[in-house]
This record gives structure tokens, C-alpha cells and sequence, in this order.
């Protein structure tokens, strides 16, 4: 009975003042939304942080590229030369037929035919630098005609223009090269070319072994087999994108070369090598070459007609060139938005100078190639593709 009647114990809620629990709930949120807000600052600052570190560490690469010229435009260079040659060399050890040997008898056949156009274009190229001022002032005339019709509204250009002609005339010879010139810069030319050649040789010969030591380290069956399949299809499409390019552009020289040997131009092998090696360089290559074929058949043809010809005829080969057989040759996966190959030029003209420029849309295509197939990275190839 005495517990029957006893009290019931009183709960601490309701000895607590009235006022407290609602306290307690406003405070709830309250701390909830400083924490939410300090874990909004932290992650904006570590936000602001990683980009600042993003944009030092871009910094240091292009700084490391720009000052590392001498080193690493031989090696790219070596680098797409072994792509392009490793086809031949794989086809020939499929014949058993050492690696060695094989990659010794590319490098000395690659040798001999540079060599030969070298001595065969040297002479008419310095021939050209040569007569480069006394052409100039030969080429004044003939053009004068085009320009009578905006001589009014050029004069300052035309004084300006009448200054340079003026110190060219006092300096006929400027342009022509020194025995000392040619000696200062032998050795680094052949330096440049040895070492490419080491390399190329070496990336022919141990390219294979060199992957196979890479694969090795591989943690898991999978991982290998991914990594070969990977770095096997790169190669394969990046050879054939080179192989394709170079011949594309040698055929291109050729045409040219016989074009002009069909106007009656002096030199048409000159020109037409000029016309495949600035046709590595997209746009830029063809307008320059253009431009040159212009002058030459100005300075040669005297009639505005008959030397505009050998230009326009290039102009219209570049045209089918590069609107209807290489997109026709080369397909979708290889080709690039114009957009990002400009700024590809500007960017590594600018860091390596005409080697560069030279280098750059390979380079693009070969970026593109690579992270089509990376995981995590084809937004790239996405963004530069046209």
C-alpha cells in the first residue's frame, strides 16, 4: 500500500525550467548552420588553394619546356621519327630480321637520301638569299601598277617602305652568308643532327624492350594486359597518322615541284621541298607558301598575270589537298578543330620557334589520339576534335 501511494518519480523534463526546451531546439540548427558554413569556407579555400598550386605548377612546366629547348626538340623530334619508323622495323624482325640490322639500314637509307637533298637544294637556296636585295628592288616595279590606285592613302607606308628599299640598296650583300657564319654554325647543326639520329636509332631498336620493362612493374594480369593493349593501339594509330602525314606532304612537293618545272619556275625542287615542310604547318604552311610562289614568279615572269599563276595553281592544289584528300585519307579520328589548332601553333611557336610550329599540330594529334583512350581524359579529345 505505502508504494501504491507513493509518488511517481517526476521526469527531469518537466523539473526543467519552461523556456529551456525551446532554447535547446533553436540552438540545434543554429550550430548546424555555423558548421555548415565553416565547412563552406574551408572547402573554398582549399579550392582557391588547389588552383592556385594549378596555375604555379603550369607555370613551372611551360617555363621547364621554354628553357629545356635544346633538349627537348631533339627528342620529340627522335620521338615522332621512331613512331613513324617502327612499322618498318617490326615488319622486318616478322621476316626474322634483327631489329638492329634493320633500324642500321633505315637510318643510313634515311641518311643518304637527307644528304642528297641537302646537296642538291644548298646551292640554290644560297643563291636565293643572295640575290635576295637586288630581286627586291626588281620586284619594285613590277608591282608598281597594283598599287597606284591606294598610293594616295599610303603614303607613310610608302616612305617607310622607300627606307628599307634605301638601306637594302647600301647593303646589297646583307642577306648572304659568311664562310664564318657557315663554320660558327656547323657544329650545332650537326650536334642537332647526331643526336637525333642516336635516339631515333635507340628508340628503333630497344622501343620494344623499353614497354615490355614497363609492363613488367604492373601490380596485377589485368592492369598489363590493359597497359599493353593501350600503349599497342596508340602506336599503331599515331605510325600510321605520321606515315600518312609525311607521305601526304611529300606527294604534295612533288605535284608542286612539277607544276613549276611545267611553268618554266628556276629551282622547282627547292620550292617544291619548301612546299612540304611548310605544309606540316596547317594554314599558316600554305599561305606562306603561296606567298613565296607569288614573289618568285614575280621576279621571274614579267607580266602580273603569267607570275601570279604558279601561286594561284599551288593554291588551288592545297585546296583539294586539304579539303578532300586528307580528311578522305586520314578519317574522323584524326582530325582537329581549327580553333584549337591555331592556338596549338601560337602556343608552341611561341615557346620553341619554328621547330615548334613545325612539331605542334603531330604533337595535337597525337594528344588527341592518347586521351581518347585514357580514362578520366576524353573531354580533351572531345573539346579539340572538330
Amino acid at each position: 500500500m505505502t508504494d501504491a501511494a507513493s509518488p511517481l518519480p517526476t521526469p527531469l523534463a518537466s523539473t526543467a525550467a519552461p523556456g529551456s526546451a525551446v532554447s535547446s531546439l533553436v540552438a540545434r540548427p543554429r550550430r548546424k548552420a555555423g558548421a555548415g558554413r565553416s565547412t563552406r569556407r574551408i572547402s573554398r579555400h582549399l579550392r582557391a588553394i588547389r588552383i592556385s598550386l594549378t596555375g604555379i605548377i603550369l607555370l613551372a612546366v611551360v617555363y621547364t619546356i621554354a628553357i629545356g629547348k635544346s633538349l627537348l626538340v631533339p627528342l620529340v623530334l627522335a620521338a615522332f621519327l621512331g613512331l613513324a619508323l617502327n612499322p618498318i622495323v617490326a615488319t622486318a624482325a616478322r621476316w626474322r630480321v634483327p631489329r638492329w640490322l634493320a633500324a642500321v639500314t633505315l637510318m643510313i637509307l634515311l641518311g643518304a637520301g637527307i644528304v642528297t637533298a641537302v646537296a642538291t637544294l644548298s646551292q640554290p637556296a644560297m643563291n636565293w638569299f643572295h640575290d635576295a636585295p637586288t630581286a627586291m628592288r626588281s620586284l619594285a616595279p613590277k608591282i608598281k601598277p597594283l598599287t597606284q590606285q591606294i598610293e594616295a592613302a599610303s603614303r607613310a607606308t610608302q616612305s617607310l617602305a622607300g627606307g628599307v628599299v634605301t638601306r637594302a640598296v647600301q647593303q646589297p650583300n646583307s642577306l648572304a652568308f659568311t664562310a664564318w657564319d657557315v663554320m660558327s654554325t656547323a657544329p650545332k647543326i650537326v650536334a642537332s643532327v647526331l643526336t637525333v639520329a642516336l635516339l631515333v636509332f635507340f628508340f628503333l631498336v630497344y622501343g620494344d624492350e623499353i614497354l615490355r620493362r614497363a609492363v613488367e612493374i604492373s601490380p596485377t594480369f589485368e592492369y598489363k594486359r590493359h597497359t599493353v593493349s593501350i600503349v599497342r593501339s596508340i602506336q599503331v594509330e599515331v605510325s600510321s597518322y605520321l606515315l600518312l602525314t609525311v607521305a601526304i606532304n611529300v606527294t604534295l612537293g612533288l605535284v608542286t615541284s612539277g607544276m613549276l618545272y611545267f611553268y618554266d619556275v628556276p629551282d622547282p625542287l627547292l620550292w617544291g621541298c619548301f612546299a612540304t615542310v611548310a605544309n606540316f604547318i596547317p594554314y599558316v604552311g600554305s599561305i606562306t607558301t603561296t606567298a613565296v610562289l607569288a614573289v618568285v614568279g614575280s621576279l621571274h615572269f614579267q607580266q602580273v598575270g603569267t607570275a601570279l599563276l604558279p601561286a594561284m595553281t599551288f593554291a588551288g592544289i592545297t585546296a583539294v589537298e586539304g579539303n578532300m584528300i586528307t580528311p578522305m585519307l586520314q578519317g574522323r579520328r584524326s582530325r582537329l578543330s581549327p580553333v584549337a589548332i591555331l592556338l596549338w601553333l601560337l602556343i608552341w611557336g611561341w615557346l620553341w620557334g619554328i621547330p615548334g610550329a613545325l612539331l605542334a599540330v603531330p604533337m595535337l594529334t597525337c594528344v588527341k589520339l592518347i586521351t581518347a583512350r585514357l580514362r578520366g581524359w576524353t573531354w580533351f579529345a572531345h573539346i579539340i576534335s572538330r
